[in-house]
Parts: C-alpha cells; sequence; structure tokens
C-alpha cells in the first residue's frame, strides 16, 4: 500500500500492477523478465522491485518501465528470503535485506549500494534502516546507517548495533560515526534473530524487533541501548512507523494482532536514571528531546562545571537542558564570574553558545541587547532577529526604539505589542499600514482624533489613514461623509476626491448622494478633467445623471452631458453640437438608444444638411441589424440622400440577406451610373428577387445590359434574354453571351434563335464560334425535337477532327451515318467512342446484325440485349462463339440457367448447348476458354451433358487429354452424377489428384470407401509415386480408411503386417487404444515403438488391470522418453505385482518419477510394504512413519517420527501406540506433540475419550520440564489437576502463576468448586471485580483482608455498592472498616440512600462513616446526620453540623423542628429560617420563646425597615422598653427617625428613644457641611490652573508626537462610596458590621 495516497501495487507472477482505488483504474502495469520476491514502495514517488537476480525502481509518474538499479550480491544469492528494502532520505542509497538457512541458526545479510559510485558491500545483519539526525555542533544534519551485525562465520559473537554517517561531503568534515555497540540479549534468546528496525525520526530513537518477540530501543546519537523487553510470544510478521508520532505498529503472525510501541517521554528520563544509572544519557537525552526528569543532574552538573571555572561546557549544557537551567539566575551567575584575560566574557560565551544551539528566550534576548546597543552594534541584533534567534518583547522593542526605529517595529509586531507598534508607523510615515495592522491584531483605538489632527499637520498623511479606515475588513471604521465634510472644510479638493474615489470604489447605492457631491465639487470647482475622468473610468453609476448632465452640459461637455439624458428631446438638444463631438462617440452612443429615439434622432441630423451624411451613414452601417434596413433605407430616401444610401448599403449589401437592400442597391449603383457595382451584385448574389431585378433592368434599358444579361443567365431567363437581345438588334451581346459568359446555355439560345426563325448562317456561326464548349447531347436533342439534326454535321465532324471523344458526338455521327447508309458496319465496328446501348436500340428496327455488332461492342454492358437480340432472331451460332469467347460464368449462368417451361427442356438453350458442343468448343484451342466453359457446365447443374462433354474431350483425343483438372473434374462428376463409373476411370486414368480425390469418396456425402481405398493402395506404388514418405503416407491413409470409416480392425491388423511400416501399426495401435483394446493396441505400438499415446495407453492398462502387459511398454517407451508418467506408472506397477525387488532397484536408480505421488497412491491403496520402500528412498519419514504404524512396527515409527520432527507425525504415532497400549511410546510422542500450543487440546480429548487420565496428567508433568514449555502445557495441567488431583491445584497456581492462561484455569476451578484458588487467581491476574464477586457470592472464598485489597480496586463501580449489601448482612462489625477503605472510591449520596433502604438500624451503623464524610458538604449525608442528631437529642451536635455545612433542605429541618419540644432544636429552627432570609417566621418562632435577642439580631440582618417598624411596635405593645432601646440601637442603619421619634413620643419612651435622635442629628450635620465645602465656588486663578492640567495633560501637543492610548481614562476615577452604612461613631458603634444585640443583654 502507498505511504500516503490510496495506491496499491499488486503482484501476479512476473506481472506488477498499480491501481488508484479512489479512482478505480489502473496506473501502471509491467511484465517483469523474472519472477518477483518482493515489492515495497522505496518513497511517495518510487515502488521498488526485487527479483532473483536485481532490485529495480519504478516511477510512479510518468510512462517509464521499471529501471534496473544494481544486481543482487552473491550472498543474497536465490536461496535468501528478502525481507526489507530501504532508500535513503537523500535518494542516493540503497540497503537490500535478505535472510537464508545456516548451519547455526538464520544467518542474516545486507547489501548496501552506492547510487553515485555504482558499488555495493555486502553487510551481515539481519536488519538496518536510514535515519537523519541532528549533530550537537554542527549546522548540517547527519544522513546515518543503523544496522544489527551479526557474524555468520562466527555464531558466539554477541550481536552488535552500528551506527555510522554516510554520503558526507569530506570537505564539511569527518563523519559521524560510533563505535560498534554489544546488543543485551538474554540467555534464553541466544538462537533470536531481528526481523525489522524502524525509526522514530521524531525523537531519534531505533526499535528493533526480533524473532522471539523481544523489543529493543536505541538512541542513535549516542548508540546506546536504551530499552529491552519481551512485549509478545508470537512472531512479527510486519511493522511501520508513523512519523507524526514516532510510534510503531507491528502485526503478529498466528493470531494476526496489532499492537503499538510509542516512546513514552515523561518516563524515559527517569527511567534512564534510576535504572540504567547513565547520568551522561539522561542529561543528553533530556536536553536533545526537551524532556523532565534530569532537572536535579543538570543542576548539580551545572554548579561542579561552574566551580571548575568550565564555563564553555557550562554554557553547553545550559543549552541542552531545554528550560530547567535558562532562568535569570543562570544569566547572572555568568554574568558574576569575572573574564580570564584574553578571553571573552562568560556571558558573551554563553549567550553565543546559545545562539548556536537554539533561540534565546525574553529575559536572555533582553540582556544580551543592552551590552549590543551600548557599543553601538546593532547590525548583530538585526542578523539575530532575521534569524529568528531572540525572542521579541516590548522590553526589548524600547531598548531597541531610540537605536532603530524600524528595528524596534519588526520587535513590536513580532512580540504584538500594537500600541508600540502603531507609533513606530506614525513616526516611519506609514498612515496606511496603521488600519490594516490595527484590524489583522483586533486592536480598538480613537481615529477620529488622529484624523482631525492629522489633517492640519500633515493631509496626505490624513489621507492614506483615511483610505485605510474605510478599507477596514468588516467596514469602515469612520463615517464617510463626515469625514469628507472636513476634508472639504480645509479645502482640501484634491484630497477630498481621492479620499471619496477610494470610500466610494464599491459602488453602492446607498452613496449616491455622495458620488453625485464627488462630480458636483470636480465639475464647479474648476476641475472637469478630473470629474470626465471619473465618468470615463464608470466606477461610480449611483449619482444623480440628470444632475450631472445639466452641470456637464454647462461646462462644455457635450458628450457626456448626452451620455446622461435618457430624454430623445433633450439628446436632440445636446446633439446640434455634434459637430463638436467625435464621430467614434457618436456612432458608440445610438447604440444606447432604442430603435424609435435612434431613428428619430438620425432625421433630425440628416435634416440639418449633408455635413452629418457621413456619420450617419457610419451609424446606420453599424446599427443596421437594430435599427432594420427597411428604416433606414426609409430615412435616407426621405431626406433624398442617394449617395448615403448608396455607401449604407454598399457596406452592408455584401453581408445582408435581404432582398430589398440587395435591389436598393442595384437601383442607386445604377442612378449613380455605377454599372460595374450593380454588374457585380447581380453575379454573385444570390438574396435579391431575380424576377423584380429583371423587370427594373428590362425597363430601364440601360447602355450596357452585362447586370441583365447576368441576371437572365444565373436564374435561366434564357429565352427572355435571347428575345430581348434579338428583338434590340442587340445580336453582338448574344454571341458574347454564348461564349464568354455562359457555353453552356448555347442549346437554349440556339432552340429559341430556331424558334425566332433566326437566320441559319448566323447559328452556324454562333455554333463555329462555341466550339467544343457548348453541351452536344441538349443540342443534338434540340436538333432532332426540331429536325433540324443534319444542320449540326458540319459542326460535329468538326469537333471529331478536333479529337473529341464525347460519345454524344459520335452517338449523334452514328446515327447521321446509319440513316444516310453511310458505311454503318464500318463505323459501327471501327469507331471507339459511340455509346452501344444508344445506338443499339435505333439500329434494331433497321438492321438486327448491325444492333448484335453494336451490343457485342459493349464488352458485356449490353450482354442482356445481346442475348434477347439473339434468341429473338435465331443468332445462335454468334451467341455460342460470344459465349466461349468472352470466359465469364455469370454470363454463362444467364443462358443455362433459364427456367424451363411447363417442365420441358427450352429449345432455344437446347440450341445453343448443341451449337456449344458442336461448333464454339471444338473451334477453340484455349485452355483456358475449354475450363471456362466445363465450370459454367458444372455450375449449370448439367452432369450428363457435362460427362459427354468431358469424354469428348479426354476420352475421345484431344489436345487436352492429359489435363489433370478436367480429369479430375470427369472423376468429380461421376461420383456426383453416376459412382458406378467411378471405379473404371479410376482404372483407366492416372493423371488425378490422389489424395484430394480419395478424401471425397471416402466423404460422408459419398461413402465410396472402397474407390477410396484403392485410390490409396493404387498410388502407394512406386510407379505412381516415387517419394518413400508420400508412399508411406498413402499406406497410412489406406489403413485409416479401414479403421475410421470400415471398422474393419482384423482387416487393418492383415494390412499393417503386408506394409510392415511403422506409421501404420501406430496408426492401427491408436485406432485398437480407441475401440477398448489395450492388449492389442500395446502389442501394436511396440511393433512402431511409438511411446506418443503412453498416457492413454496408460489409463486404458490401469482400467484393464493388465499390469505384466504393460510393464514392456513402459520400458520401450522409457528408452526415447523421460516422463513423470512413465516412471511413476512403472514403479506402480512393480508394486502391483509384487515385484519389489525390481521397485526398489529402480526407485533408487536414477528416474523422473513422482515419488511422492505414487508413495501416496500406494499407501492409500494399502500397499504398505511398497510405500514403504518408496518413502525410505526419499527420506520421507512422516509418512514412513505411518506404513510402520499399519504394519504395526511402533518403535521403528517413533524412530521415524523423530526424523521427520513433524508435530501431525508425533500426533499420529501418540495416538496409534495410546491404542496399542505402548504407554512410553505414546508418552515419547506425546511431549514432542504438547509442545505445539495448537494441538494440547486434541491430545487431552484423545487421552481422556480412551480413560488414560493418570497417563495424560504423568505426560503434562513431565512437559513441565521441557525446554520449550510454553504457557498452554501450565495451563493445561492446571485444568487437569482441577478434575483428577485438587490438592495441588493451588500450589501449582501459586508457583506457576506467570505461565497460566488465567481464565481457563479459573472457568475450571468454578466448575470444579474450588473457589480459593479463582480468588488468587483473580488477585493475581488483577481482575479484582471477579473476586469479590466470587467471595460475595462463596461464603467458603471469603477473607476479610483480602476481600478490603480487591474492593479497593475494582473497575465497575456498582460491585462497591454490591459489597456494602454484603457487609451489612452477613459481616456488620466490619462495615466501618469497609466504609473507611472505600471512602475515596464511592458516592457517598448513594450510599446514605442505600443505607435508609436497608433501615434505622443500618444509618445508626454508618453514623461513624457519615461522620467522617460530612466534610464533602452532601445534602444526603448531611440530612441523615441531622435526623440521628434529633433523634438522639444532640443539639450540639446538629447546631455544629448546620453552621458548618449548608447543602440540605433547611426550611423542612426547620419546619421539623418548630414543634420540638426541647427548646435549643425550636431555637435551632430559627436560627434555620434566619439563615435562609424567612425573617418573619424565625421573628414569629423567637417571640413564642421570648427570646428577644434572637428577635433584634434577624430584624436588624433582614434590612428591612417594614420588619423592623412591626418589631418595635410589638415592644412597646409588650411594654418591653429596654428591647425597644436595642432595637433602636442595632437596626440604626435601617430605622426612619419619623418612626423611632412617633413611637416614643406615643408610649412615652422618651429617655430611650432619645440616644437615636442625637445619633441622627450628628450624622445629618456632617452630611450637610461636607456637601457646603463640595459645593463651594472655586477660586479663579486654581480654575485656570486646572484648565492648563487638563489641556497640557492631552496627549499629542506636549512635543509635537501624536501618542496614541488603548481606551484609558482620562479622567480620576470617583472614589468608591462608604461600604457598611453611615458613621455610629457618637453611637458606640463602629463602621462596618454592626454590632449584635447590647452590652449585658
Amino acid at each position: 500500500m502507498h505511504p500516503s495516497q490510496n495506491i496499491i501495487a499488486l503482484r501476479s507472477g512476473t506481472r506488477v500492477q498499480i491501481f488508484n482505488l479512489d479512482a478505480k483504474q489502473k496506473l501502471k502495469s509491467y511484465e517483469m523478465p523474472e519472477a518477483v520476491v518482493f515489492w515495497k514502495w522505496a518513497n511517495d514517488s518510487t515502488l521498488a522491485v526485487v527479483t532473483a537476480t536485481a532490485a529495480y525502481h519504478w516511477s510512479l509518474s510518468g510512462s517509464e518501465d521499471p529501471a534496473k538499479v544494481f544486481d543482487r550480491h552473491t550472498s543474497l544469492g536465490p536461496n535468501a528470503q528478502i525481507i526489507n528494502y530501504h532508500v535513503s532520505p537523500d535518494n542516493k542509497w540503497c540497503l537490500l535485506g535478505g535472510i537464508s538457512a545456516g548451519q547455526g541458526g538464520i544467518n542474516g545479510n545486507m547489501q548496501l549500494y552506492s547510487m553515485e559510485k555504482k558499488v555495493s558491500q555486502p553487510l551481515q545483519g539481519h536488519a538496518g534502516a536510514f535515519a537523519t539526525v541532528k549533530i550537537m555542533g554542527r549546522e548540517d544534519p547527519a544522513q546515518v546507517l543503523v544496522f544489527h551485525e551479526k557474524k555468520n562465520d562466527q555464531p558466539q559473537e554477541p550481536p552488535k548495533i552500528f551506527v555510522m554517517e554516510i554520503g558526507r561531503d569530506p570537505s564539511k568534515g569527518a563523519a559521524f560515526r560510533l563505535p560498534p555497540t554489544q546488543i543485551p540479549v538474554p540467555a534464553d534468546a541466544a538462537a533470536d534473530f531481528p526481523v525489522s528496525l524502524v525509526i522514530d525520526k521524531k525523537d531519534e530513537i531505533a526499535f528493533l524487533m526480533t524473532k522471539m518477540g523481544y523489543l529493543y530501543m536505541f538512541d542513535i546519537v549516542s548508540g546506546k541501548t536504551m530499552y529491552r523487553a519481551k512485549i509478545t510470544a508470537d512472531v512479527v510478521f510486519c511493522t511501520a512507523a508513523q512519523d507524526s508520532s514516532g510510534a510503531m505498529y507491528g502485526i503478529t503472525v498466528r493470531k494476526g494482532q496489532v499492537f503499538r510501541i510509542q516512546l513514552n517521554g515523561q518516563a524515559l528520563v527517569p527511567y534512564i536514571v534510576s535504572t540504567l544509572r547513565d547520568n551522561d544519557l539522561a542529561i543528553k537525552v533530556a536536553g536533545r528531546l526537551n524532556l523532565p526528569g534530569a532537572e536535579n543532574l543538570y543542576a548539580a552538573e551545572f554548579e561542579r562545571l561552574i566551580g571548575a571555572r568550565d564555563v564553555v561546557n557550562a554554557a553547553k549544557l545550559v543549552a541542552s537542558s531545554g528550560t530547567a537551567l535558562r532562568t535569570p539566575a543562570t544569566i547572572a551567575r555568568f554574568q558574576s564570574i569575572p573574564a580570564e584575560p584574553g578571553s571573552p566574557q562568560p556571558v558573551f560565551q554563553y549567550f553565543s553558545t546559545l545562539l548556536e544551539s537554539g533561540r534565546l528566550n525574553e529575559q536572555e534576548s533582553i540582556e544580551l541587547a543592552k551590552p549590543v546597543l551600548q557599543q553601538g552594534r546593532p547590525q548583530l541584533l538585526e542578523k539575530w532577529l532575521k534569524d529568528d534567534k531572540l525572542q521579541c518583547s516590548e522590553m526589548l522593542g524600547d531598548l531597541i526604539m531610540p537605536s532603530d526605529v524600524g528595528m524596534a517595529l519588526s520587535v513590536y509586531l513580532r512580540g504584538e505589542c500594537h500600541a508600540k507598534a502603531i507609533n513606530c508607523f506614525v513616526q516611519r510615515g506609514e498612515y496606511e499600514k496603521i488600519v490594516p495592522y490595527a484590524t489583522s491584531v483586533g486592536f480598538k483605538m480613537d481615529y477620529s482624533t488622529m484624523l482631525s489632527q492629522l489633517l492640519f499637520n500633515n493631509p496626505q498623511g490624513a489621507l492614506d489613514l483615511a483610505k485605510g479606515l474605510v478599507n477596514a475588513e468588516g467596514g469602515p471604521l469612520i463615517d464617510i461623509q463626515s469625514t469628507a465634510e472636513a476634508f472639504l472644510a480645509s479645502n482640501h479638493i484634491p484630497q477630498t476626491t481621492a479620499f471619496l474615489l477610494e470610500a466610494l470604489k464599491e459602488n453602492s447605492e446607498e452613496h449616491a448622494y455622495l458620488q453625485t457631491k464627488l462630480l458636483e465639487i470636480n465639475l464647479l470647482g474648476g476641475a472637469p478633467q478630473v470629474a470626465d475622468a471619473i465618468m470615463q473610468n464608470g466606477i461610480l453609476t449611483h449619482y444623480d445623471r440628470p444632475h450631472v448632465g445639466k452641470l456637464c452640459e454647462k461646462a462644455g461637455m457635450w458628450q457626456r452631458a448626452a451620455e446622461h439624458y435618457t430624454d430623445i428631446n433633450e439628446i436632440k438638444r445636446v446633439f446640434k453640437n455634434s459637430h463638436q463631438m467625435a464621430p467614434e462617440f457618436v456612432v458608440e452612443y445610438f447604440g444606447k438608444l432604442n430603435r424609435d429615439q435612434s431613428i428619430a434622432l438620425l432625421k433630425d441630423m440628416l435634416s440639418r444638411g449633408p455635413a452629418n451624411v457621413q456619420v450617419c451613414v457610419e451609424v446606420a452601417k453599424k446599427y443596421n441589424d437594430e435599427l432594420g434596413a427597411k428604416h433606414l433605407v426609409e430615412v435616407f430616401e426621405q431626406n433624398k440622400a442617394v449617395e448615403g444610401l448608396y455607401y449604407y448599403l454598399g457596406a452592408i449589401v455584401n453581408f445582408s440577406e435581404d432582398a430589398v437592400v440587395h435591389f436598393k442597391y442595384i437601383q442607386a449603383s445604377c442612378q449613380l451610373g455605377q454599372f460595374k457595382e450593380a454588374e457585380r451584385v447581380c453575379r454573385d448574389s444570390n438574396i435579391y428577387n431575380p424576377e423584380e431585378v429583371k423587370e427594373y433592368l428590362m425597363n430601364a434599358k440601360l447602355p450596357d445590359p452585362r447586370p441583365l444579361i447576368h441576371v437572365c443567365d444565373r436564374f435561366d431567363f434564357v429565352d427572355e434574354l435571347t428575345d430581348f437581345l434579338y428583338l434590340n438588334s442587340l445580336l453582338q451581346y448574344l454571341e458574347v453571351y454564348v461564349t464568354k459568359v455562359s457555353p453552356a446555355k448555347t442549346p437554349q439560345v440556339i432552340g429559341k434563335l430556331f424558334d425566332l426563325g433566326a437566320n441559319e448562317d448566323f447559328i452556324k456561326r454562333i455554333l463555329m464560334a462555341v466550339g467544343t464548349a457548348c453541351p452536344v447531347d441538349e443540342l443534338v436533342e434540340i436538333a432532332e425535337t426540331r429536325n433540324r439534326l443534319r444542320l449540326l454535321q458540319p459542326w460535329l465532324e468538326a469537333r471529331v477532327a478536333t479529337g473529341s471523344t464525347e460519345p454524344g458526338t459520335h452517338n449523334a455521327l452514328g446515327k447521321i451515318y446509319i440513316t444516310l447508309n453511310k458505311d454503318p458496319k464500318a463505323f459501327l465496328l471501327n469507331n471507339m467512342f459511340y455509346e452501344p446501348k444508344v445506338l443499339g436500340p435505333f439500329c434494331e428496327s433497321l438492321d438486327p446484325s448491325l444492333a448484335f455488332l453494336a451490343y457485342k461492342k459493349s464488352s458485356g454492358e449490353c450482354d442482356d440485349e445481346l442475348i434477347k437480340i439473339s434468341f429473338d432472331h435465331g443468332l445462335y451460332r454468334d451467341l455460342a462463339r460470344y459465349l466461349v469467347e468472352r470466359q465469364d460464368l455469370e454470363l454463362w449462368a444467364r443462358v443455362l440457367n433459364g427456367e424451363d417451361q411447363d417442365g420441358k427442356e427450352d429449345p432455344q438453350k437446347r440450341q445453343l448447348i448443341d451449337q456449344v458442343v458442336e461448333w464454339a468448343l471444338p473451334e477453340s484451342t484455349s485452355a483456358d476458354e475449354v475450363s471456362c466453359t466445363v465450370k459454367a457446365f458444372m455450375a449449370a447443374d448439367l452432369p450428363g451433358e457435362l460427362i459427354v462433354l468431358l469424354e469428348r474431350i479426354i476420352l475421345q483425343g484431344s489436345d487436352f487429354s492429359d489435363n489433370k483438372n478436367l480429369q479430375n473434374l470427369l472423376i468429380l462428376t461421376a461420383i456426383r452424377a453416376d459412382a458406378s463409373r467411378v471405379a473404371g476411370y479410376i482404372d483407366q486414368l492416372d493423371n488425378f489428384d490422389a489424395l484430394d480425390i480419395a478424401l471425397i469418396c471416402v466423404s460422408e456425402s459419398h461413402m465410396l470407401y472402397e474407390e477410396g481405398f484403392t485410390i490409396y493402395v493404387k498410388f502407394a506404388k512406386p510407379e505412381f509415386t516415387e517419394s518413400k514418405e508420400e508412399q508411406i503416407e498413402m499406406q497410412v491413409n489406406a489403413i485409416g480408411v479401414l479403421v475410421d470409416y470400415m471398422k474393419d480392425l482384423d482387416r487393418a491388423k492383415t494390412f499393417a503386417a503386408q506394409v510392415d511400416k511403422k506409421p501404420v501399426w501406430s496408426k492401427l495401435g491408436k485406432a485398437q487404444l480407441e475401440e477398448k483394446c489395450p492388449a492389442d493396441a500395446i502389442e501394436s505400438y511396440i511393433h512402431a515403438e511409438d511411446p506418443s499415446e503412453y498416457i492413454g495407453v496408460c489409463a486404458e492398462a490401469r482400467e484393464a488391470e493388465i499390469w505384466i502387459e504393460l510393464i514392456p511398454y513402459l520400458i520401450m517407451a522409457r528408452k526415447s522418453l523421460q516422463e513423470n508418467v512413465l516412471d511413476t506408472e512403472l514403479i506402480y506397477a512393480y508394486a502391483k505385482t509384487n515385484n519389489l525387488t525390481e521397485l526398489e532397484k529402480f526407485v533408487n536408480g536414477p528416474n523422473v518419477a513422482n515419488i511422492q505421488g505414487i508413495g501416496d497412491r500406494c499407501f492409500d491403496e494399502g500397499l504398505y510394504t511398497a510405500a514403504k520402500t518408496i518413502y525410505t528412498s526419499i527420506n520421507n519419514n512422516s509418512k514412513l512413519a505411518l506404513c510402520h504404524i499399519h504394519l504395526e512396527e511402533y518403535r521403528d515409527a517413533v524412530t521415524a517420527a523423530g526424523k521427520a520432527n513433524n508435530v501431525g507425525t508425533w500426533k499420529a504415532v501418540c495416538f496409534a501406540c495410546l491404542r496399542a497400549g505402548e504407554f512410553r511410546l505414546a508418552s515419547t510422542c506425546g511431549l514432542e506433540v504438547i509442545k505445539y500450543p495448537d494441538h494440547v487440546d486434541e491430545v487431552v480429548g484423545y487421552y481422556s475419550d480412551l480413560g488414560h487420565f493418570t497417563h495424560l496428567v504423568s505426560l503434562f508433568e513431565q512437559g513441565l520440564g521441557l525446554e520449550d514449555a510454553h504457557i498452554g502445557i501450565f495451563t493445561e495441567l492446571a485444568i487437569l489437576y482441577t478434575k483428577h488431583v485438587p490438592a495441588k491445584v493451588m500450589e501449582h497456581c501459586k508457583v506457576f502463576f506467570s505461565k497460566l492462561n488465567v481464565s481457563k484455569v479459573v472457568r475450571a476451578c468454578e466448575r470444579a468448586r474450588l473457589f480459593s484458588p479463582a480468588v488468587y487467581l483473580h488477585m493475581q491476574n488483577k481482575e479484582f471485580d471477579n473476586a469479590v464477586k466470587i467471595m460475595t457470592e462463596r461464603a467458603p472464598a471469603f477473607e476479610h483482608e483480602i476481600f478490603l485489597d480487591a474492593i479497593v480496586k475494582v473497575r465497575n463501580a456498582e460491585v462497591m455498592y454490591k459489597a456494602v449489601q454484603f457487609y451489612l448482612s452477613t459481616h456488620p462489625t466490619h462495615f466501618t472498616r469497609l466504609m473507611e477503605v472505600m471512602e475515596p472510591h464511592i458516592d457517598h449520596s448513594r450510599v446514605v440512600n442505600q443505607l435508609r433502604r436497608t433501615g434505622d438500624w443500618a444509618l445508626q451503623l454508618a453514623l461513624p462513616y457519615m461522620q467522617n464524610v460530612q466534610g464533602g458538604d452532601l445534602s444526603a449525608v448531611n440530612e441523615a446526620l441531622n435526623e440521628l442528631y434529633i433523634e438522639d437529642e444532640d443539639y450540639e451536635s446538629l447546631r455544629k453540623s448546620i453552621d458548618r455545612f449548608k447543602n440540605f433542605n433547611m426550611i423542612a429541618l426547620a419546619q421539623k423542628m418548630s414543634t420540638h419540644e426541647l427548646l435549643e432544636f425550636r431555637r435551632i429552627s430559627a436560627y434555620v429560617y434566619r439563615c435562609n432570609k424567612k425573617w418573619s417566621q424565625s421573628i414569629e418562632l423567637s417571640k413564642g420563646d421570648r427570646m428577644w435577642k434572637d428577635c433584634i439580631d434577624t430584624a436588624n440582618e433582614s434590612a428591612d425597615s417594614e420588619i423592623i417598624e412591626k418589631l418595635l411596635r410589638f415592644f412597646c405593645e409588650t411594654s418591653e422598653k429596654e428591647c425597644f432601646c436595642a432595637a433602636l440601637y442595632t437596626c440604626y442603619a435601617h430605622i426612619s427617625p419619623d418612626v423611632a421619634l412617633e413611637l416614643g413620643w406615643i408610649n412615652g419612651y422618651h429617655n430611650f428613644v432619645m440616644p437615636f435622635l442625637i445619633q441622627t442629628f450628628k450624622h445629618t450635620h456632617d452630611r450637610l457641611k461636607k456637601l457646603e465645602v463640595k459645593t463651594n465656588p472655586k477660586e479663579e486663578e486654581n480654575a485656570e490652573n486646572e484648565i492648563a492640567g487638563s489641556y497640557g495633560g492631552l496627549n499629542g501637543f506636549n512635543n509635537g508626537m501624536l501618542m496614541l492610548g488603548n481606551g484609558g481614562q482620562s479622567m480620576a476615577e470617583v472614589p468608591q462610596q462608604m461600604n457598611g452604612g453611615l458613621d455610629m461613631s457618637g453611637f458606640g458603634v463602629s463602621n462596618g458590621v454592626p454590632q449584635q444585640g447590647m452590652p449585658g443583654y
């Protein structure tokens, strides 16, 4: 699959195809020269294809075929399996890897190939890959090859990992290379080998995956091993890297599991420190990958280097530490170090190192900039900024600002210091950049003030800023109209125009007024050219057009005025000045008017005289289609502008299809004397009405009639033209017409002249003048119809004399000569140009013989007429001679295939045949004529007549007696018509095609087998056939007739014995084989020494089971053939005949038999002894062991199974021994079987079905000691223990837990009701949910401590709530401990609800638990505890609970306690009402219990004057004077003085109300005094200072620089109001929250 696209490459044998799955199309296909063994995408554009001998690259783009890159090295020979192929990132190196079987295991070999040098280097190892890494101290990255090395000839040497740079230019320095690092291979994986090496490009890590499932992780930069673990027990099929995350994906072989390996960066450094104990590696990795965990190491190393004054390495350490050491304190440490003599400052060395390794942070950038600016070297800062080495900030920009505004602007922009950046734009005069920048960053500012200031100081800058403001994203940031008015008020008309053009460029309809204003200020302000340019560009379209038109008219801009008017009267008024307008404008302007307006305007312009004719003509020419030619012609004619009409029509006549246009143009041309134009149009135009033009021209009687001549000639008015010219004595034009204009019309002219009675001499003169240009046929026809043909004789003879070959001319002369009897026979025989079809019918009525001559001259075109005249006039002999001479089979067919009348032979056909046989054919000496005649008779199905004809030619002696074709024809005709004659003809004739005739004889349509056999035998003799091969062919054909057609095998056997030829015997043998006579066929094939049909012979012999007869044939066949079937069948024949001696001798000798196949065949048929011999010869120990089993040779079977070492064989032998009671041998085999997990169940099932449980347990106990014992053995033994030895289960689980399939063992334990081992397994496997479930459901399995350990680790929280119920019901004494353990993991509200459902006793039991968790302030917990406190009458705990935890239904609790019998609970109820602002309920409840202090505090807290007034009245009604006074004191801030004075006066409480009144007067006096001070008028001098200060505080007027602020307040903030009410110091109450109650109350 393509690494980045949905493209797949497929291979089938040597064919490689590439498909695009998205487009569902085949992109490429190629047939490789040899089989493809490996293919892989080398990169996104190249497919790598590896064959048995070479590697190819195939580009995805283009149409090129795969290109050979290099040949495979000898170390990667044909026996090596290719497992990977890589191409370096620079596409200059290739790495091909493969594995092969070796003496010590699996050998790995790789081939490194250089594309540039075209050389290869072999490497011994299993896996490798290319990587690109960053090397400390180098700017360019290093391209390295990472590969695994394992020497094939030194298996005891440990494998190593190599990292070396390839392809580096020596001029840049030495290549990067690490010393080989030994790979830490575990002891149990000595034979293990890598299958893939994947590069993590993100972290520069290499993942090495081995066959046994071990994963190694290497640091490419240092070459060290960082991690090793076994991650899978299955073989990994393939791996792939994910570049985005650096992860590696893999797929296992057996189970198809997909796994993902990725570096855990957070844990890597701590792992290296704590496990690998390699601090140097930890520091380097943490710095390179910016990982946490090495902070302490960095700090310690830094202190060590600083203490040693190693500044350079200390700086490098800081640079590599990420952000751990890059702090202000580090900078201070370097600044505090004194410089060595002759060396730079340490801090500069530090910064230099940081700049080489990356980018400085904010503080480092500032500290570096300070000394650089002090030294006057800002160019360094500029370079570092370009290289992005400094972190930009506001402080850095402030440092650079005095030195370089542009650089400071760059810093502010990068540091997102928007206000400072805009100030830089202002100082640089780059006003147009302000708005785009502020908009892009979302910065808000006051543009109006800035614009107003710029208008007075820098109008151009104000214009640039205004343009930016109106073009801001999201809409204009200023009012366009107000801004324009501001520009105009300052008399900046150019700037106003420029601004409005920019603001109105969107051409919005809502800006119509502003568009009009823009044009108006320029038209009236002395700049009409500007307005003209604006209107010329057409960017504004919504202004008041009539108004602007009038302004243009006043300014003398007639063209612009016309453009803005739509009323025709106003347009006519403007066009009175059309002489001042450009003609081009006038013409274009008419395109904006409708038809009526245009016609009216044209009439108006033409009426003013000829000055406007030219421009009107141009208008008419351009808008002819829109205005219509009819209307335009009328306009010109009404104004008698004939010349204008002529020029107008002349421009459109060549393109117009209007007949009126053409006619009017002809008429105008004639009127102006332009006869050549009239002639041209009459000659070339197809549009005008010819009748109308003809009538006009005839009536006009022009001095030059050529226009009329062209009209009459084109539209066939020739008779009228001739009549006009003849009657008007224009004979010279008539002669010119027929000679120059249209000679083809001469016949019509001559005919009209005949009709007009013209002079014959004039007619002859015309004919002689026209000459050969006159059509003959038409002229002859006209002359014939008028009986004037003889008049043409001189003209015709003159044409012939000039060499004319026209058939019409000669036809006419022939008719004249035949009529005059002027030697017509000589004319018909000698003339080559007349038409027989014309003169033949003309002659039939005069002389049939002349007609026969004419038809005969046609060369076959008049054959039908010739046959008809011959039959009608009895010309049979002439016809017969004609037929023989013609040699035309189709003509013969028309004569001979005529239908007979009433079943009788046609007498005319018979007379013709007689004439052919008697005269025509005997007279012929041409073989072709004879052959054609014979063929014609054959085609006419006249066999009798044909035989008579052929016997006369062949048997009666003639020049054609020995003609082979005629002899063949005679025999074939006899075969067809009279078979009795065939044998005689075969004996008499010797010169015929024997093979062809014989095939026809034996065909199904004739079945003359004896005649065919006779022909083969006759021509097999030497006197007829000289060639030996042809004689044998004839003999084979002869016996073929006997066996294929006559089916006489005995006669055929006799014939074969007579001739005794091998091909004959072979033919006989094949026939016998087809007739199911295998013994006879074998005998014949042996005589023929022909093994070609060995497959059929073997099949028939196998079916007939004639093995003894077959053996000689197979021995004969093996002499000339080396075929697998022959040797295989011979072995089988020996086996079937029990000839074991020959069998063993044959199989041990050279042969090409399918030994395996024949062995299986013998085995399947029960020939075990023979099969054993065969399997022994090929060392097929698997099948040999099975043979021993069938022969009950069990010990030999075990030996053979050991040699085969195949699990299937071991299993078969094991089961056979088990059935035979050979338990020791069965155990030996069983140990080999159970090594394979897939077969363990089958072994267990077989032992169990036979009931050998003890032997089965013993077998698996022995299996524990196997070297490669797998998890299945330990698991299955545990299951067997649960069934048969329960006492050993727990011990086995504890000892071998890590090697058990826990789920299977647990299910077995549960089936056996062994719950304690099941709980143990669940706990060890971290399946705590299942462990808890078993302990809750099975009482014997419960253990309190184990349960507590498991319950907090369950994944399903529901299990915890079930555990709560379980403990409540079965272990209530341990419930508190359970809840302590589960407290952080459960929902306490749910637990409380669960306890409520259980009963009150459960809540009492859980009281300690709920008190512990009440800190979460949960509603359910609070309510439950409050209920328990009420039930226990514990009001102190209840009060504490309410004060600390408010999350519960307080109103319900207050209502519940309001009727409680104890006072303290009722007080708590009032307190709860008070907390929930239920002031009335709380006060009423306190009144009932006479808790006055609670009433006063509640009223004061409510701050409700109405509630307080009610309480005061209540105290007055109950005569509680002290309480009344205390309430006035406590609630002072909320009591109206009139209420207090009224109640005190009515009830006589003057002394008790007096403190309140004193405090009220004091507070009122203070407030009035402050108000007077505040409202006093200010002194004049102070007022002036304040005004000056206010102006001085405005930004932008102090130093001439415009300063901006980001929405800051320009006025002092208003002081905050008092918090806590009035000043109560006179009442002894401090400001703030009032005190609760009064002293001593």
